[in-house]
């Protein structure tokens, strides 16, 4: 399986970051319908729509983050 490079690990993890979340939220989101039996469908398409939205944000966002962090802890 060819491997992505490392310069494009920011992007990796940010998809990987993004899906995870928006699936999880969408999962707790969509907990009430498993009385319907239509969990599954509620979930896939919730978590879709949020992934699609949530990803942008996150690669964005994530550098600033990083640099947010540096300044406000320290090295021991």
């Amino acid at each position: 399986m060819p491997k992505i490079p490392r310069r494009y690990s920011h992007f990796v993890f940010g998809v990987i970051q993004s899906g995870l979340t928006s699936a999880i939220a969408a999962a707790v989101a969509s907990a009430p319908f498993f009385k319907e039996g239509t969990f599954f469908v509620h979930w896939l398409r919730s978590a879709l729509v949020a992934w699609f939205i949530m990803l942008p944000v996150v690669l964005f966002a994530a550098p600033a983050i990083r640099r947010l962090t540096a300044l406000l802890t320290s090295d021991d």
